[in-house]
């Protein structure tokens, strides 16, 4: 018998369909669902439709500096024990602050090891697909 309130919703937010389709394979495991969202209005429906336990939002989406910055904004609002994880391909220290501020639990700069990402996710007592295949 499957425990329902063991499951882990996670929602990954990433404009860039190749890292998003590897971040959904590395969460698509028994015990999680997945919500996934390519710009800023699908992930804002997806926060308004669920509480999540995970989130990973890219922080410029779709061309947007703060897209990002808008989606951790809602998600403190509307899923505010998510474990935040913010992937970025411009590091600078002001994104740094703000995406802080607004909630994230880790900063990461692309490209990002995935490995990197299931730790993290493991402190969320989230699991992956390294979870499931790895030795303890």
């Amino acid at each position: 018998m499957t425990n329902i309130a063991a499951t882990k919703h996670v929602l990954i937010v990433e404009d860039e369909q190749s890292i998003r389709d590897i971040l959904i394979e590395l969460f698509e495991i028994d015990g999680n669902t997945v919500s996934s969202a390519a710009l800023l209005p699908a992930a804002l429906n997806e926060l308004r439709s669920q509480r999540f336990d995970l989130i990973i939002t890219d922080l410029r989406l779709g061309g947007k500096r703060d897209g990002g910055l808008q989606v951790m904004a809602m998600a403190g609002m509307l899923s505010p024990d998510a474990v935040t994880l913010v992937l970025t391909a411009f590091p600078d220290d002001s994104n740094r602050q703000a995406s802080m501020r607004l909630g994230a639990v880790h900063f990461l700069e692309k490209p990002v090891d995935l490995a990197t990402i299931a730790q993290h996710a493991a402190g969320a007592d989230v699991r992956t697909a390294f979870g499931a295949v790895m030795l303890p």
